[in-house]
């Protein structure tokens, strides 16, 4: 285990106090676009491209973007990079993207969620000297933003390039959860050797895995980190904007580590209505008095069980806290499991890319409790914790 203490982030940046508290307040944190003094002048005099989506917002209230700031102060953003859900946010999960124009400033957009090879063409990077990434992920190993950041950190190294991130909160970051990925599974929803909840910012994960050598080869790149100001991973960071389609609400981001896995099965978590994440059911499930139709909507054109009525459980009346502390609860999945009595077909293989190991789902079939699962990955978290110190950013 690599324990070095990572050297990317300017001095400068490593000496800027955070505010200690317990739990700040979203209102009390500067995000790192939001840091002019920064990174302007990292940035000036360089052709820069843009990866960001419509959570790359400086001023909520306005809706100005990073990209409109940028352009505003003289900042030569020559190409745009988008990831899943596209630069608009409002492509479905999953769905490929094409490249484009942004209409608005008539820069190219290269996606990069597009089916084929993530790495962007020679042709682009020969226009750019610098990688700008502005996200706002939610702290989930399967939510695919940060494998975007990786491919175009592979890209940097390849092409040497520097790379400039500038942070936003992680709305998870208070929990690590969860098994580390055996990379015998690695997908388009899991591509580090990471917790299924990781705790980190992107600008964290960032330095991690150039300190662990994760690039291709073990490659290094110039990294710079912009923190943000006022941020501990204690923060109860509330989101301006919906991330992607279906987290619409704080509530659907603080079960989504749990809920999430019911993509893996027959069991319906509410897409195709506007409780996506927050609830679950199927049309065979017994004994429930909840229910929901799934319809194709924005965002979820085809969801499963698409106009069946589904019976189920819903999920929205528990207290954010008690999401929050109980982390990945299994209890859910192992509910429907019993309920259906589908033994194994209850699962797909995409199950083992999601939770990352192959001991889960025979847990769940030999009778294992959600709480006796967690304790045999809890050895993981620890583990993990220990290795990802030396590129924490934030207070825990």
């Amino acid at each position: 285990m690599k324990k070095s203490i990572p050297i990317f982030l300017l001095s400068l940046l490593m000496s800027i106090p955070f505010t200690l508290r317990a739990q700040t307040s979203s209102a009390e944190v500067k995000v790192g676009a939001q840091r002019v003094e920064l990174y302007e002048p990292l940035l000036r005099g360089k052709k820069i491209a843009l990866l960001s989506n419509h959570t790359g917002l400086v001023d909520p209230t306005t809706q100005k973007h990073t990209l409109d700031l940028m352009l505003e102060r003289g900042l030569n953003v020559v190409n745009i990079f988008s990831p899943e859900h596209g630069f608009r946010g409002n492509a479905d999960a999953g769905q490929h993207v094409k490249s484009s124009v942004d209409t608005k400033t008539g820069i190219p957009i290269a996606s990069l969620y597009t089916g084929k090879t993530p790495m962007p063409s020679r042709e682009v990077m020969d226009k750019i000297d610098v990688i700008v990434v502005d996200l706002q992920d939610v702290g989930l190993r399967y939510y695919t933003y940060y494998i975007t950041m990786l491919h175009l950190m592979n890209a940097a190294a390849a092409y040497g390039k520097e790379v400039v991130v500038l942070d936003r909160p992680n709305p998870n970051g208070m929990t690590v959860d969860g098994p580390i990925l055996d990379m015998k599974y690695a997908s388009g929803v899991g591509r580090l050797p990471i917790p299924v909840v990781h705790g980190m910012t992107l600008g964290e994960l960032a330095q991690m895995i150039v300190g662990e050598g994760w690039l291709k080869g073990g490659a290094k790149i110039k990294l710079t980190v912009v923190p943000c100001e006022g941020y501990t991973h204690q923060t109860r960071y509330q989101l301006p904007v919906a991330p992607s389609p279906n987290l619409r609400t704080m509530k659907a981001v603080y079960l989504y580590p749990s809920t999430c896995f019911f993509e893996a099965t027959p069991v319906s978590l509410g897409r195709g209505t506007d409780m996506a994440f927050t609830v679950y059911g199927h049309p065979d499930m017994e004994g429930c008095d909840f229910s929901f139709t799934p319809r194709s909507i924005a965002g979820a054109t085809n969801p499963p069980q698409l106009n069946k009525k589904c019976y189920g459980r819903d999920l929205r009346d528990i207290p954010d806290e008690e999401l929050i502390a109980q982390g990945i609860n299994l209890d859910y999945i192992i509910d429907a499991y019993y309920n259906l009595e589908l033994g194994d077909a209850f699962f797909t293989s995409f199950f083992e890319k999601l939770i990352g190991v192959d001991y889960v789902r025979q847990m769940i079939e030999w009778g294992n409790t959600a709480d006796e699962i967690k304790a045999r990955w809890q050895p993981d978290v620890e583990l993990f914790k220990e290795q990802r110190s030396p590129y924490l950013l934030y207070p825990e």
